[in-house]
């Protein structure tokens, strides 16, 4: 059962990844595994890999009595290997002596957890190819739509917004291809017995490993690497990335939903974004979501680092600190992914008050043209100061600037009327943003739904 808030935080493709019954049965898998591959190698009898393997399913353990002895015994792997061994005793006790032959607690855990990691990588990236879907056709859409870019909050220059949206594109596909990297080199077998020398198998440990390896399909790394969490914590700090990416992009749509601005908008349902006292409010519900997990994952990767310097061959703490950490960033950033999709398919974008918004300083925006078009004659210095000094006027006189530069000698000595509306015009001053757009697009993989 979903706790309270998990539908509003999380609720994405990765939740069934990282339940409790998943990371069991991703610690059975590793027993059914090293079982098959003792077996292949003569280790342990013919048979007796069978026989443990039937009993491998975690929907047939008591996940409460784990829960309660694991709180005596240390990890939930001792318990879960307990009750393993007394249920393939009970079907055959020759068999049940060879359960977790040769293996750790740590090496049932670490293995279990890759391998969910490898089942949530390939959701988490659907998303990712799916969101990067939706801002390209933003993009391709409004490549020429202008609006106001803002500088520390306050109006700049013209851009359009499919800038705008090609920026947030290419910021996720970064993030995606850093994400699968730190994925896949955290996809390794971990295997070292009670210390990482494989003792407990003689001259066939690494033998053993191969087999493991190839049964589990995940790479044999050099060394056991129990003490040694540099994979995860880069896998967490690139699922951050992710987080802040996304985060970034929720703070942008969060102003431009803000009433005064009012230039694009979460999808509108039923339900979604009122509020109990206000019957007008619609809020960005969508983007509250991704701004909480860009605050709250941060400080969990902070964790992962923490825990890095692990005492010796095997740690005390710090591999404790990781198990709920690395489930949670998954879950928080599985759920941003999850609304900041769904806001960017049915993103709503008011092309027209962009516009309208372009004039709200009465020329002010397009100061900087005004510069250049009269730096030309003037030289750049003279033209930014002529220009500041009537742009001070045109607010302290509530007048526009064009109206006031149109009285000004120094400029109509060497501007038209024509060239000074021209030079005013924000549709006139997009500069390359048509042009960055189509470069964006024209580098990026076509979403899988193009």
């Amino acid at each position: 059962m979903p706790g309270l808030l998990d539908p509003l935080f999380r609720g994405g493709a990765v939740d069934a990844v990282f339940t409790d019954t998943a990371t069991v049965q991703g610690m059975l898998d590793f027993e059914a595994a090293l079982a098959r591959a003792e077996a292949g190698l003569g280790i342990i009898p013919l048979g007796a890999d069978t026989a443990i393997a039937a009993h491998c399913r975690a929907d047939r353990f008591d996940l409460d009595a784990l829960a309660h002895a694991a709180a005596k015994a240390g990890n939930t792997a001792i318990p879960l290997v307990k009750a393993l061994t007394v249920r393939v005793a009970a079907a055959d006790p020759d068999a049940s002596r060879f359960v977790h032959w040769g293996a750790t607690s740590q090496d049932i855990m670490d293995t279990g957890l890759v391998l969910q990691i490898r089942q949530a990588l390939p959701l988490m990236d659907k998303d990712l190819d799916t969101l990067e879907g939706h801002l390209a056709r933003l993009a391709a859409t409004h490549a020429g739509t202008p609006l106001a870019a803002r500088t520390w909050m306050q109006q700049a220059l013209p851009t359009t917004f499919g800038l705008k949206a090609a920026g947030w594109m290419a910021a996720v596909g970064r993030a995606r291809r850093a994400l699968a990297t730190a994925g896949q080199d955290c996809l390794v077998l971990q295997f070292g017995g009670a210390a990482g020398t494989l003792a407990a198998l003689g001259d066939r440990g690494l033998d053993v490993a191969a087999a493991l390896a190839l049964d589990l399909d995940l790479t044999l790394p050099d060394l056991p690497w129990h003490g040694h969490r540099d994979r995860l914590a880069a896998l967490g700090a690139a699922l951050g990335l992710v987080a802040g990416v996304l985060g970034k992009m929720a703070r942008d749509l969060s102003l431009l939903m803000q009433t005064e601005v009012g230039e694009a908008f979460e999808p509108a349902e039923a339900g979604k974004g009122g509020s109990s006292a206000m019957p007008h409010k619609r809020n960005p519900v969508a983007c509250a979501v991704a701004l909480s997990a860009a605050t709250r994952v941060p400080p969990l990767v902070a964790t992962l680092f923490a825990a890095l310097p692990q005492e010796q061959e095997r740690g005390l703490g710090g591999w404790h600190a990781e198990w709920e950490t690395l489930p949670e960033i998954f879950r928080l950033v599985g759920g941003s992914l999850r609304v900041m999709a769904d806001a960017m398919a049915g993103l709503e974008v008011d092309a027209g008050r962009m516009r309208a918004n372009l004039d709200i300083t009465r020329g002010l925006l397009m100061s900087e043209s005004m510069v250049m078009a009269l730096g030309q004659a003037l030289g750049r210095g003279p033209a930014h100061s002529l220009v500041e000094k009537a742009s001070r006027q045109a607010v302290a006189e509530g007048r526009g600037l064009g109206d006031v530069l149109a009285t000004l000698p120094e400029v109509t000595a060497h501007l038209s009327p024509e060239q000074l509306a021209a030079a005013l015009d924000p549709s006139s001053y997009l500069g390359m943003a048509p042009q960055l757009v189509a470069r964006a697009l024209a580098g990026r993989t076509p979403s899988r739904d193009a």
